[in-house]
Parts: C-alpha cells; structure tokens; sequence
C-alpha cells in the first residue's frame, strides 16, 4: 500500500495511492492518520473523494514529523569515501520540519551557503509507539518507507563539531512522494542520485551499517519513538564534498532521487529570493 500528503484546495489531504487513482482518507495528512492505532485498515477501507494520480501535487508525506532523526556515515561505500573509521554506534542528528519539501518541490539554496551538496537516503516511517524495543519489536512498528535527499550545507556543517546547522536550511530537503508500506517495498532497495542527469550516487540498502529495525531499536532506548516520526538511514558514496574538485547544486540543476520499489523525488534546484 502506498500513502501520500496531497495539496488540494481544501487544504492537505492524506490519501492512499492506487495504480489510477488517490483515495482520501479523511485525514488531513499522513501524519495524523498514523495516529490512528487503525490506520492501515482506516488507509485500506478509505473511500473518501479521489483524484487522478497524474498531476498530484505532493506535500511532504509527513509535513511535520514531531521528530526527523537522521543516521550519518551509515554505507560503509560512504565511510570508505569520507576516510572515517566503522562507527560502534550510529551516528545521529536532528532535522526539523522547516527543512522538509515535497517530492516535486524546488530546492532553495541559501544564499549563506556556496556548498550545498546531495545526500539520497532511505527514510523510515514509525507507525507505532517504540521504546525499548528489541530487533522485531522495531521492524513490526515501521508503518513503511520513503525517499529522502538529506541536502547539505557543507561549508556550514563543518563549523563546528556539531552538524545540525549545516543540516537544517529551510526548503532543502525533499521526502516522498510516498510512504511504501514494507510488504510492498520489500528489502535490499536500489538507490540512486542523478543530476541532470548525470548519476553521482548508486548504491543497496543492503550496505547500510545500522538497518532500519537496528536503529529504531537503538533509538527507542533514547526516547519514545511515536506515529508519524521520521528515520533517515544515511546516505552511500558518491557525495559532493568527497569529490576531488568538490560539486555542489547549482541554480537550475534538477536533483533526482530514486529508491526502486519506493519512489522518486525531483527537484529543481533555485536561488533563495
């Protein structure tokens, strides 16, 4: 099944994605339908107004995640790349929701930044209370899986030993179309970054230090994680700022993140006005 946050002119709609049509749920978006301990059988019965699936204007699958918790150096591809050591532990920060665009929205580059850099991942969505939870615990609440490109100020990152300046520009990083819940999504996912064409990132899931379930488990340990909250798990090699000269997005570049069996976001690279 997949789910979705379309813009409508009633306002934000969540809704279930068919092959030839979008079903609303009721809810004004995913978020809040996740809340709803019934929510696959509330997304699976939906029969509220629909839409062509051409031409849906996708908000955010979850517009404001109430945590967005990212996993950094996570591909061994990627730590080989950055010469870090394999980490004991994950390596995490925090994203906000000011960050989050939708799949087809535009990228703005902050004027503050001349490093901007691409960074595809695999993000997870809770659909169910976690804490303390062991491996199976974790993987029953993953409610599914979408695509994410954790956009990166580079030159505002490296500031200081901590990261999340550098993480959290608004309107950079896009999530969606969908979340695919994980029966159809399946595991060991094919993902790719291109611009313009132009492939930087390849790579499997299956090269991720820390899996999903691993690292909800991990995280559950910290605090609760609830409905609608957000996991990215890091992104493979091929980045920017590991490039000898260096890369960075460029106004009027498109940005396109792939994750097979999951979905695809792209995104037109813009000036901040």
């Amino acid at each position: 099944m997949r789910l979705a946050t379309i813009r409508t002119a009633r306002g934000p709609r969540a809704v279930r994605v068919d092959p030839d049509r979008a079903v609303e749920t009721g809810h004004p978006d995913v978020g809040a339908l996740l809340a709803d301990p019934a929510w696959a059988r509330l997304a699976a019965e939906a029969g509220g107004p629909t839409h062509h699936t051409a031409g849906l204007d996708y908000a955010p699958v979850v517009p404001r995640p109430g945590k967005l918790i990212c996993v950094g150096v996570n591909f061994h591809a990627h730590i080989r790349e950055m010469g870090r050591e394999v980490p004991r532990y994950p390596t995490v920060f925090a994203k906000y929701p000011e960050a989050l665009i939708g799949a087809y929205d535009d990228i703005v580059l902050p004027s503050a930044s001349q490093a901007m850099d691409w960074e595809a991942e695999l993000a997870v969505v809770v659909g169910a209370p976690v804490r303390h939870a062991d491996e199976a615990s974790a993987e029953a609440a993953i409610a599914g899986y979408t695509v994410l490109n954790d956009v990166t100020a580079r030159d505002w990152q490296y500031r200081t030993l901590q990261w999340l300046q550098g993480k959290n520009f608004e309107a950079t990083t896009p999530i969606g179309p969908h979340l695919v819940t994980p029966d159809e999504a399946g595991t060991g996912l094919e993902l790719t970054c291109t611009l313009d064409g132009e492939t930087m990132q390849t790579a499997n899931t299956a090269d991720l230090v820390f899996g999903p379930a691993t690292t909800l488990a991990y995280l559950s340990t910290i605090l609760t994680l609830n409905p609608g909250d957000v996991v990215s798990l890091g992104t493979p090699g091929g980045v920017g700022h590991a490039r000898k000269p260096p890369r960075y997005l460029q106004p009027g570049q498109l940005l396109v993140t792939t994750i097979a069996g999951v979905g695809e976001c792209r995104n037109m690279c813009v000036t901040e006005k």
